[in-house]
């Protein structure tokens, strides 16, 4: 949803349309035709002999507001003040937003209602919940079993959409396993061990004897981390039965 004005210090995406000797006007992406202007002192640290040599029209980029007119709509910022971290981190959560602004739309043709009333309906609660709108249609994407207890016809197009639209950001741990068996049969009593690992999400592979890779592909950290904790106690416990001596080296 596009807003009126930001706040002093606020990191914005900008798009410049027109470049002259003494600085630079551009357009604010998010806000309602507010306009911007970077100064040729906010353009890059140092003297700045020719402005054309650091922005050009039609870049998009990101500034920090150093100073807001509210009664005309003036936006003053600066390019220098952010650095490449801030720059990446506010492009990606910008491009959340446009992704997340089309995947609503999405949700409001199947619930047959203007964009608006779904925004006032649920969406501006998620926006508090999760940081952001894409941020929450990631979560209905992932989970299982998402937002427990919320009932309504929106949750269910919400979640066909994000599924439908949102790929899952998955997290990968994993180690190594030494293992070794005395026994005639040991080769098949190791298959059997390792096979006792085995659950979604686990992978298990040779990795030359007597090593075995195992890894665990989870959406967040702590569900790979249980799912991993549960695979190689499985296999120890197993490994003792079958007389296989193993260990477990995490990464």
């Amino acid at each position: 949803m596009n807003r009126n004005l930001p706040e002093v210090g606020d990191l914005v995406v900008v798009t410049i349309f027109e470049v002259k000797n003494f600085g630079a006007k551009c357009k604010l992406e998010g806000y309602d035709d507010v306009e911007g202007f970077i100064h040729i002192a906010e353009v890059a640290t140092g003297w700045v002999k020719h402005i054309r040599d650091h922005i050009r029209e039609g870049q998009r980029t990101v500034c920090k507001v150093i100073n807001i007119n509210k009664e005309r709509g003036n936006v003053d910022l600066s390019l220098k003040r952010v650095n490449a971290h801030q720059k990446r981190e506010t492009i990606t959560e910008w491009k959340g937003d446009q992704k997340a602004e089309k995947l609503l739309e999405i949700v409001a043709n199947l619930l047959k209602k203007p964009i608006e009333e779904c925004y006032k309906e649920f969406a501006a609660d998620l926006v508090e919940r999760y940081g952001t709108l894409y941020a929450a249609f990631e979560d209905a994407s992932a989970s299982e079993e998402w937002m427990p207890g919320v009932k309504g016809k929106w949750k269910t197009a919400f979640i066909k959409v994000a599924r439908e639209n949102v790929a899952t950001p998955m997290v990968s741990i994993g180690g190594n396993l030494e293992m070794y068996c005395l026994s005639s049969d040991g080769i098949e009593r190791i298959r059997e061990t390792l096979e006792s690992g085995t659950a979604e999400g686990v992978q298990i592979r040779y990795g030359g004897s007597p090593k075995y890779r195992i890894v665990v592909t989870k959406p967040d950290f702590k569900s790979a981390e249980d799912v991993l904790k549960n695979s190689v106690q499985n296999i120890m416990e197993t490994s003792k039965k079958n007389t296989v001596v193993t260990e477990f080296l995490r990464d």
